[in-house]
């Protein structure tokens, strides 16, 4: 995993550290979204509070991950597709989140709705999220 984890950093043109490596690496063994508190949490003392929030903007900025905002105003962060670049997202999926387990899950199959907006109005960016229970928290 850590040779695929370095590919992808040298890749996106960013020197490979400690921190982006693991990082990185939480988000490809992840589930779901993490939080900026999750990956502190998981990390532990190993990065502080401003590397790992300088590292998540690199991500979003060179196309890795992307953001979701959340209910409750925070942001969550998850992998982008492979179609992603810098300053390029391609990320038009609907987020799902858990309400048991909290688990935020991207949807990538299910495409957001095209929504016909008035003149003079252009689309960056459109969230779709939905919330309720995860396939594992259903049954």
């Amino acid at each position: 995993m850590t040779d695929a984890i370095n590919t992808i950093l040298k890749k996106s043109s960013l020197s490979v550290t400690p921190g982006r490596s693991a990082i990185l690496q939480l988000f490809h063994q992840s589930d779901g979204a993490l939080t900026h508190a999750v990956i502190e949490e998981k990390t532990g003392d190993q990065f502080d509070r401003v590397t790992i929030y300088r590292t998540l903007q690199v991500f979003v900025e060179k196309g890795l991950i992307h953001t979701i905002p959340s209910p409750d105003n925070s942001i969550l962060y998850a992998l982008c597709k492979e179609d992603c670049s810098e300053g390029h997202h391609h990320d038009n999926h609907i987020h799902f989140i858990c309400d048991k387990c909290n688990t935020t899950y991207c949807l990538d199959h299910i495409t957001t709705p095209y929504i016909a907006l008035p003149n003079g109005f252009k689309t960056n960016q459109t969230d779709v999220l939905i919330k309720g229970l995860c396939a594992q928290c259903n049954l």
